[in-house]
């Protein structure tokens, strides 16, 4: 629970030519600095507009690249930041012209808000890490009745980013070989998807440890250790594609060495340090090294229906908000099953 007397007023700390105060009061807890430590923050979000809808965030997913943001890893980082892009929640207010929406519907709210990353007055959006927020109509997802609010959250990052490539690389085909590289909150979620969509899927880890899980509760069909050279060696050649989550620097050519010809690698966590990129088995196999996000406003909704029909969702740990700075601790040394989910409406309270 957070007092007043914790609460950091943003008008306090924070000018530059730009508004900061915008008409709808909000609550969360920020990073103001590269060291990634997190406290409560008193911000606001932009009016309700015509064509907008306030959500009441109940859950936000915690993605790796929170952690990127927070340390300002890609150098992108405006601060404060308020993170968070894996969204559920319940619509409190929406516009006059908003017609897919009313007062109590489930929704999500992923990566994009809006058409733009920042306001029309040019102050930057803040995150799901806060008590509500305000979106475009149009990024707002209807949420499926028998999905639930806490382990899908993730899906809104996790979930469309290892759907996406999937399904545009032709990788969604019963039968098909599929590697998933990692089993982290990408990785595990990729596995689910990819055996809904009926291929065999081969997990690739630098730990053995993570085999009985892989294959006995995630139900992927066969486990490499990447470090095992003659198991590699011996499954050259036979996987149809690659999903490659692993956000820190690791080699690429064991993985190429995987793959059938006119296969892709597709690499879909960030690492902070460039790779090497292995030119000679590209050529002779025609094979490729792409990279792929979330997908578009329109795959999304595609996404979470198929996760409600066939029963896919993350694998979540449920967290306070004043947990957030032991979390970020922990999914830095990946000690976490497998994505970090905030209760922010039962945990997020002025007293």
């Amino acid at each position: 629970m957070i007092t007043m007397s914790q609460e950091f007023d943003q008008s306090k700390l924070y000018t530059n030519h730009y508004p900061l105060e915008h008409p709808v009061k909000a609550f969360g807890w920020a990073v103001r600095d590269p060291s990634a430590h997190f406290s409560p923050f008193n911000f606001s979000r932009r009016a309700t507009g015509g064509r907008d809808v306030q959500v009441k965030v109940l859950y936000c997913g915690i993605c790796h690249s929170d952690l990127h943001m927070a340390k300002n890893e890609w150098g992108l980082t405006q601060f404060p930041i308020v993170p968070g892009h894996e969204i559920t929640g319940m619509i409190i207010e929406f516009g006059s012209k908003v017609e897919k929406f009313k007062v109590g519907d489930k929704v999500g709210v992923g990566g994009m808000v809006g058409s733009i990353s920042r306001y029309t007055d040019g102050t930057v959006t803040y995150g799901g890490y806060s008590d509500k927020i305000v979106a475009d109509e149009h990024f707002a997802i209807r949420w499926p009745e028998n999905l639930p609010l806490d382990a899908g959250a993730p899906l809104l990052c996790a979930g469309i980013t290892s759907y996406s490539p999937l399904k545009y690389y032709g990788l969604d085909k019963p039968g098909l070989n599929i590697g998933v590289v990692g089993l982290g909150g990408l990785g595990h979620v990729a596995v689910k998807f990819a055996k809904a969509f009926g291929s065999k899927v081969t997990v690739i880890s630098t730990s053995i440890n993570k085999k009985q899980e892989a294959t006995e509760r995630l139900g992927a069909d066969s486990f490499l250790v990447s470090h095992d050279q003659e198991a590699m060696e011996a499954a050259a050649g036979t996987l149809d594609g690659i999903i490659d989550t692993v956000s820190v620097a690791h080699p690429l050519l064991p993985l190429v060495n995987l793959l059938k010809p006119h296969s892709h690698l597709i690499m879909v966590g960030a690492a902070e340090k460039p790779l090497e990129v292995p030119m000679l088995p590209l050529i002779f196999g025609r094979k490729s090294i792409s990279g792929s996000g979330i997908g578009g406003i329109k795959e999304t909704p595609e996404m979470v229906d198929f996760a409600a029909k066939n029963n896919v969702s993350a694998d979540i740990e449920i967290i306070s908000m004043d947990y957030i700075n032991t979390a970020m601790k922990r999914l830095k040394k990946s000690d976490v099953k497998y994505r970090f989910v905030i209760d922010v409406a039962n945990s997020l309270k002025v007293e």
